[in-house]
């Protein structure tokens, strides 16, 4: 066989099982829509821009050093949300204010002591825009940090403009019910559901259209995407969207394995995969816990029981834990609300000696009291999931109104 035969076998290989990458055109992100079909919205203006180090072109070119060197853009003033505006900066760690070196533009932190621009940093600003990757679930604090710019900008009597991104978990999947506003935080401004099935964009339009924020949104939508669309067939190049989500397996899992937050467990921060895998020092019987959970056949995923060291810093740094791994198998019928409740009451009732919660962390996580009071209940979660489905339908339905995308 000839060289050519054997490229010519190989390349219908690859056609025949395909690549999700390559299924269509790569989908073009709001910010290259910006600069080559809508730069009218900023030329001539002075430039307010809300990112990190998500906001790219494909090339790898910031979204900060694209705006700045953009034609009759003057990019004034930089906002950074939590991790900062490069995104390193570890969970919960405070932000200070600085000046980018790059540019010399000033960069005013939005996850200190101030969460949203005051009107002191907005002086001088004639139009904010966003430009963030977003991972899908209520429990991540950017799309509030956005929520917060809008209402900032509208009071300002600026517009703010959403540069969409790819929601990366799919954006025609809805669950986890829906926030009980007593637990109103940063992990949940306003009750929307868990896995919410909006680009950012949409969760703009959705928050200002519903009568949740008062501003002037708009947004520059991508080209080339659809809900259906996982982030790994959008053609883009992965980025963390924070330190502890380097995978999209595990920003699926996220919106279910972020309960452990709120328990004396590791959600697997500090370990080789966060989020992905939970454990405890006194999680002795990890793998009769897995084989359990393997019983259940729970739908999309698989659990196996592993021992993983965890870095310094972090709950039971310095230590080795046994841990279970959560193992996607099918994407598309993973329910990570359910995953993350099933994880939750099958350590819970062989542990309960151990088990501590964090009740102010779980239920504003969970977004209400009932995931904690459900873990705790035999039966409590088989009860609970149909619950928290119906609210997802009742709130999709509400959701399609303000949808950019088919």
């Amino acid at each position: 066989m000839t060289i050519r035969h054997r490229l010519l076998l190989a390349t219908a290989a690859l056609a025949v099982v395909g690549s999700p990458a390559l299924a269509q055109p790569r989908v073009r992100s709001g910010l290259e829509v910006l600069l080559s079909d809508s730069l009218h919205l900023v030329r001539g203006k002075r430039v307010g821009l809300l990112t990190n180090h998500s906001g790219r072109l494909p090339d790898g070119t910031s979204t900060v050093d694209a705006l700045f060197k953009a034609p009759g853009v003057k990019l004034v003033a930089l906002y950074g949300p939590e991790h900062g505006i490069r995104g390193i900066a570890k969970a919960g760690e405070k932000i200070s204010s600085s000046v980018d070196s790059a540019t010399g533009v000033p960069v005013f932190s939005l996850y200190g002591d101030v969460r949203a621009p005051t009107a002191e940093t907005l002086k001088g600003v004639d139009v904010l825009l966003y430009d963030i990757q977003d991972v899908g679930a209520r429990v991540y604090t950017f799309q509030w940090t956005m929520a917060l710019a809008a209402e900032a900008a509208g009071k300002a009597g600026i517009p703010f403009v959403i540069l969409d991104r790819p929601n990366p978990i799919r954006a025609d999947r809805i669950d986890g019910g829906i926030m009980d506003t007593a637990f109103k935080s940063l992990v949940g401004l306003y009750p929307v559901a868990l896995r919410y099935g909006f680009t950012a964009g949409e969760l703009g339009r959705y928050l200002v259209g519903s009568g949740k924020i008062k501003a002037d949104v708009r947004v520059v939508p991508m080209k080339g995407y659809t809900r259906k669309l996982w982030y790994d067939q959008t053609g883009l190049a992965w980025v963390n969207p924070s330190p502890n989500l380097r995978d999209l397996d595990a920003s699926l899992v996220y919106t279910g394995t972020v309960f452990f937050e709120g328990v004396n467990a590791s959600e697997g921060r500090g370990t080789d995969a966060p989020f992905a895998q939970v454990g405890a020092s006194w999680l002795t019987d990890a793998g009769a816990i897995a084989a359990e959970l393997n019983a259940k056949k729970i739908p999309g995923v698989s659990f196996d029981s592993i021992l993983r060291p965890v870095e310094a810093g972090y709950e039971f740094g310095g230590l080795t834990i046994p841990m279970i791994h959560v193992k996607v198998t099918n994407r598309d019928v993973v329910e990570p609300v359910a995953v993350g409740a099933y994880l939750l009451r099958a350590i819970y009732a062989r542990h309960k000696d151990k088990w501590e919660w964090r009740k102010g962390s779980i239920d504003r996580l969970s977004g209400s009291t009932r995931m904690r009071e459900a873990v705790e209940k035999d039966g409590g979660i088989e009860a609970l999931l149909p619950i928290l489905r119906a609210e997802s339908k009742t709130f999709e339905a509400e959701a399609k109104k303000y949808f950019i995308y088919k």
